[in-house]
């Protein structure tokens, strides 16, 4: 009998040993038994709350035109990730894009599946029925010298009455978009859990005055339920001019990107120190750190193919990308492995935002040497 019990128990043991307990993302099938069997050794409730975070990170915290390119750059995003390493992150993709979503409050968005569901739900969250959508827009944070000095825009799903629907507990990815004169200004991505949402706070120093020269913008919200998607534009929006963004001017720009330069004064020409191809690739992460502290987004972004960023627009959004740094202090910068083609560097800085909060981050970037130059192609952070 004893045998006999050490024989059944040993393939539960084998089974049980081969769960794996972090992100693998070799391909979509291991990412998806990799998350399941995470899943599986969670408790019920934790089990929700870890779909949930799986939900928010694939709608928000990474880009794709179609859902395999999502899964895809998500699978990127989570390599190597346990359980709780995801929920941080999700917390902070929540944040970033003012979800009212944690990682430690109780289930609030329903049955979440990132892979598809196989079989349909008794009750989608997602399948709201709506006829319209509405959106309202008001200006805010008034200053008695200055005026206005931003905009909350409230979208509402209305029924065939026009009055608001009613529902609870959905997820419901909900995009704003800036335009001036058909330009695309600024992209911001929220989600409706219910009609009592907050709707978007538009700070208006996020928008370059230079790219409003009527001071007015159009306005564009989307919402995508399960089964429709609703659009609804306010076209011609007056913006307060004074609360616009001003652009450093160029000569400060000039001074940033040739901090490594030498002026040679008998030739009166400019000479570089630039270091020649596979030398140590910390520096690129020096001058990517330092051009996002200076707030020059565009050379930071250039410095990088990191396709989780996505386009310069994502990567330089002031409520969801690296636009609502205000500052960074650099504590430490070190190359942790190097080839010819490949390097590790792990990074120690202090990121203050515009709203004045700073974080300590320890973050380890992924590089890849392109035509002699090191570019930033994965950002981890530990």
């Amino acid at each position: 009998m004893k045998r006999l019990f050490i024989l059944l128990l040993l393939p539960m043991l084998l089974l049980t040993a081969c769960k794996k307990d972090k992100v693998d993302a070799s391909s979509t099938k291991a990412f998806q038994e990799s998350i399941n069997d995470m899943a599986s050794s969670l408790p019920t409730l934790k089990q929700i709350k870890f779909n949930e975070a799986l939900y928010i990170l694939k709608t928000f915290g990474v880009e794709g035109k179609n859902d395999i390119e999502k899964l895809k750059n998500l699978g990127a995003l989570l390599e190597g990730k346990n359980v709780q390493q995801i929920l941080s992150l999700a917390d902070q993709v929540a944040q970033q894009n003012n979800i009212a979503w944690t990682s430690t409050g109780p289930p609030s968005l329903g049955e979440m599946n990132i892979f598809g569901d196989e079989k349909a739900a008794e009750h989608d969250p997602n399948d709201v029925s709506a006829s319209s959508l509405a959106i309202a827009v008001n200006p805010i944070m008034r200053d008695s010298v200055n005026g206005a000095q931003a905009l909350q825009i409230v979208p509402r799903l209305l029924d065939s009455k026009g009055q608001n629907v009613s529902f609870t507990g959905a997820g419901l990815e909900t995009i704003l978009e800036v335009f001036n004169n058909g330009n695309k200004l600024l992209t911001a991505k929220n989600m409706m859990q219910d009609n009592n949402f907050r709707g978007f706070t538009l700070k208006l120093s996020s928008l370059p005055k230079d790219k409003i020269p009527d001071d007015k913008i159009d306005i564009t919200v989307t919402v995508k339920t399960s089964a429709k998607t609703y659009k609804m534009s306010k076209i011609g929006v007056e913006v307060n001019p004074n609360a616009l963004f001003t652009p450093a001017p160029a000569a400060s720009t000039e001074d940033t990107d040739t901090s490594d330069a030498t002026t040679s004064e008998t030739t009166g020409t400019e000479t570089t120190t630039a270091e020649p191809p596979g030398t140590d690739p910390k520096n690129t992460v020096s001058k990517f750190l330092g051009n996002l502290s200076s707030q020059n987004f565009k050379a930071a972004y250039d410095a990088s193919q990191n396709p989780v960023w996505g386009s310069y627009d994502r990567f330089s959004n002031p409520t969801s990308g690296f636009g609502a740094v205000k500052n960074i202090n650099v504590k430490n910068i070190s190359t942790t492995s190097t080839s010819s083609s490949a390097a590790s560097v792990n990074a120690t800085y202090d990121v203050k935002d515009k709203e004045g909060k700073t974080t300590s981050l320890h973050v380890t970037f992924g590089l890849k040497n392109v035509n002699g130059e090191w570019k930033i192609t994965s950002y981890k952070i530990n």
